[in-house]
């Protein structure tokens, strides 16, 4: 009973990692109606900024701002060079400039840093409150950063100006440029807020599973599936696919295919959602008068 409250425990703090990058990837969906198959990568070579920060003895919250602020500085910079000029282009055009991008940042990453396995500090103490043994101090603290992820965007997104502009620019982005919003500006910063969570993604995973340029690719898989389960056109139904996501995967390679197949758990969620319900489970039908 122990072994499962903490698997349970542990898969709600994977769940945590999984729901900002879907976050990331809703966010992105929602201005483009794409994928960023490259959102993972952009989190990986954030992190290796942060490696490197720590590496020359900056301190570790001091690290975490510059490395948010690097990863606002790359979405927006890609969403300016990049995307902006495909605005016209067709769809497929689209997606292979994504898959170009995940291959480009992830070999760019493996020629500046190496692809040697580097281990990366948690900001969280050794040992877990109170003494308790069901749950890490890094896994608490997982879960502490996701919930104020969530409620910072969230509180963003409903009370602010800028959050108010960047919804409206997204649903609509021809009645909010006649209402005068800057929609480009907007798209823009929407890259950047997009890249800043899948950064602080990318800190709490590497801890976990140790830095290197393949280390948001399965990481990737799982919050797609979180994003489609919970609806990917839904932020808070990303937070409630990653935390289904990472505790069935969780439950499932410790007591059902073993830690070789649990990858194998995420492509059974995507292909079971597209089938039974595309929308997910907190997602918009679109209904369309012909």
């Amino acid at each position: 009973m122990f072994n499962l409250l903490q698997q349970i425990a542990s898969g709600v703090a994977m769940g945590g990692i999984y729901a900002c990058l879907g976050l990331a990837l809703v966010m992105i969906y929602q201005s483009t109606h794409h994928i960023n198959f490259a959102q993972g990568e952009m989190a990986m070579f954030s992190t290796f900024i942060a490696w490197l920060c720590v590496k020359a003895g900056m301190p570790y919250w001091a690290t975490f701002l510059l490395t948010v602020s690097f990863g606002m500085v790359l979405g927006m910079l890609i969403e300016r060079v990049v995307l902006r000029p495909l605005k016209d282009a067709p769809e497929m055009s689209v997606i292979v400039v994504f898959i170009g991008l995940f291959v480009g940042i992830n070999s760019l990453a493996g020629w500046i840093f190496g692809h040697q396995l580097e281990t990366f500090p948690s900001p969280f103490p050794a040992r877990a409150p109170f003494g308790t043994t069901l749950i890490s101090s890094h896994e608490l603290g997982t879960i502490g950063v996701a919930l104020a992820v969530v409620c910072v965007l969230y509180a963003f997104l409903r009370f602010t100006r800028v959050g108010l502009a960047m919804r409206s620019a997204a649903e609509n982005p021809v009645s909010s440029r006649l209402s005068g919003i800057p929609v480009s500006l907007m798209l823009s910063l929407g890259w950047g807020l997009s890249a800043v969570i899948g950064a602080v993604a990318g800190l709490m995973v590497a801890p976990v599973v140790f830095l290197d340029p393949n280390m948001m690719g399965g990481i990737l898989i799982y919050a797609f599936a979180a994003a489609l389960l919970g609806g990917i056109d839904n932020p808070w139904g990303a937070v409630v696919g990653g935390v289904i996501v990472g505790v069935v995967e969780n439950l499932a390679g410790t007591y059902v295919v073993g830690t070789e197949l649990k990858l194998s758990v995420a492509l059974v969620v995507i292909v079971g959602v597209l089938l039974v319900r595309p929308s997910g489970l907190f997602g918009r039908k679109l209904v369309t008068r012909v």
